[in-house]
C-alpha cells in the first residue's frame, strides 16, 4: 500500500541516496479513467470524478504517487488557445494565437482561482491530497519554457521562432515562465507535493543538442530552480538520447525523467551520478503489449537495475495506454514493489 514515508524517500532519491524503499510510479491516468469507468471528458469536466478516480487508482493499483494531468491546455485555454476534444480523447489545440510581440505584451496571466478550468484543477489537487495525504507524492504540472512556446503558438511556429524571429522567442519564453512559476505555485499551495516540468518539444525528436542547449537549457534551467524552492520538480522530456540527457542534467532538476529507448543502466553509470533519475519501462510496448511473464521480467530488470546505488525513481517512460490489461499494471506494480527494498548488503555497499 502506498506508504507515509514516500516523501522522504523521494528526498533520499533526490540526494542520490538509498531510500527505505524505491517509490514507485506510473503514468497510468488514460488507464485509471477506463478502469473508474468514466469517459475521458467526464473526467476532464467534473471535479469530482477526476478526483475520485486518482484516489481509487492509487488503492487498487497501489501507485505511490497522484499525478494529474488531463492535458496540457488548462494555462492556455485562458490566453485564448482553442481546445476540443472527444469522449475518450483528450483535449488538444485546434487554434492557437499568432505569433507577434504585440500579441505578448498584450497578454494578461489568469487568475487560477477564477479563469477557466484552472480552479477545478485546483480543487481536484486539494481533495486528493485532503484524502490521501502524505502517503502518496501529488504532483502537478506545468510546461517548460520552451514547449510552453509551442502550446501558444503551435510545434511548427515554436521551431522555426528562433531563426525567424529570436527576439519573440525570448520574450514569449519570459512570459510563459512566470505563466508556468505562478500557475505552479498556486498547483503547490492546493497541497502538490510535485510539480511534472514536461519539455517534449525540448527532445531530440523535434532539435539537435546544439539547439537544446541554445534555446532549451536556460528556461528549463530557470523554471527548475525556481520551483525546487517550492517543491520537488521532476522534469520530463520523454528523452533517450544520452547527449540529450546530460544536457537536461544541467537544467539541475531534482528528478530527470528519461525515455524508454536508453538502457537504465547506462543511464545510471553516466548521467544518473549527476541527478536523481525516473523512469523508464515502456508503457505501450511492454505494459500494454507484453504478456504477464514479460512485463514482470522486464518490471524487475528494470528496477534491480535502476536502484543500484540509490538516487532512482520507478515510473514508466511515457503513458500507460487505456486499452492495457488490468492484469499488466497489476503485474508490473507488484513486481516492483516486490523489489522496491534494498537487502543490508546493498545498503552498505553505498
Amino acid at each position: 500500500m502506498a506508504y507515509r514515508g514516500v516523501l522522504e524517500d523521494i528526498r533520499k532519491c533526490i540526494n542520490l541516496g538509498i531510500p527505505e524503499r524505491v517509490p514507485v510510479f506510473a503514468l497510468g491516468e488514460l488507464f485509471n479513467v477506463r478502469m473508474a469507468g468514466i469517459t475521458y471528458r467526464e473526467y476532464t469536466d467534473n471535479v469530482s470524478k477526476m478526483a475520485k478516480c486518482e484516489v481509487d487508482a492509487v488503492k487498487k493499483f497501489d501507485y505511490d504517487w497522484v499525478y494529474l494531468n488531463p492535458d496540457d491546455y488548462i494555462e492556455f485555454e485562458p490566453l485564448g488557445i482553442k481546445t476540443k476534444g472527444e469522449e475518450n480523447i483528450p483535449l488538444a489545440a485546434y487554434e492557437y494565437l499568432p505569433a507577434s510581440i504585440d500579441r505578448i505584451k498584450n497578454l494578461k496571466f489568469p487568475n487560477p482561482q477564477k479563469d477557466g478550468r484552472m480552479p477545478a484543477f485546483l480543487e481536484a489537487v486539494s481533495r486528493i491530497k485532503k484524502e490521501l495525504g502524505d502517503s502518496v507524492c501529488v504532483t502537478g504540472r506545468v510546461a517548460a519554457p520552451f514547449t510552453s512556446v509551442s502550446l501558444l503558438f503551435g510545434v511548427e511556429k515554436a521551431l522555426t521562432l528562433p531563426y525567424e524571429n529570436n527576439e519573440l522567442l525570448l520574450k514569449s519564453m519570459d512570459f510563459l515562465l512566470e505563466l508556468a512559476v505562478e500557475w505552479a505555485k498556486a498547483q503547490i499551495r492546493a497541497g502538490a507535493d510535485a510539480i511534472w516540468v514536461g519539455d517534449c518539444i525540448a527532445c531530440s525528436g523535434f532539435v539537435s543538442s546544439k539547439h537544446y542547449n541554445e534555446f532549451a537549457l536556460s528556461g528549463a534551467l530557470k523554471i527548475n530552480e525556481i520551483l525546487k524552492k517550492e517543491s520537488f520538480v521532476f522534469y520530463h522530456a520523454g528523452e533517450s538520447s544520452l547527449q540529450h540527457l546530460e544536457l537536461m542534467a544541467d537544467s539541475h532538476p531534482d528528478v530527470l525523467s528519461i525515455g524508454g529507448k536508453i538502457d537504465i543502466g547506462i543511464a545510471k553509470e553516466t548521467v544518473g551520478k549527476r541527478v536523481c533519475l525516473m523512469g523508464n519501462i515502456r508503457g505501450m510496448e511492454v505494459v500494454q503489449r507484453e504478456v504477464p511473464e514479460n512485463v514482470e521480467k522486464e518490471t524487475i530488470r528494470i528496477m534491480e537495475t535502476g536502484k543500484k546505488n540509490g538516487g532512482y525513481i520507478f515510473n514508466s517512460e511515457e503513458g500507460i495506454p487505456c486499452e492495457t490489461p488490468e492484469e499488466n499494471m497489476r503485474i508490473m506494480m507488484q513486481a516492483a514493489k516486490k523489489h522496491s527494498q534494498y537487502n543490508q548488503e546493498e545498503k552498505s555497499a553505498t
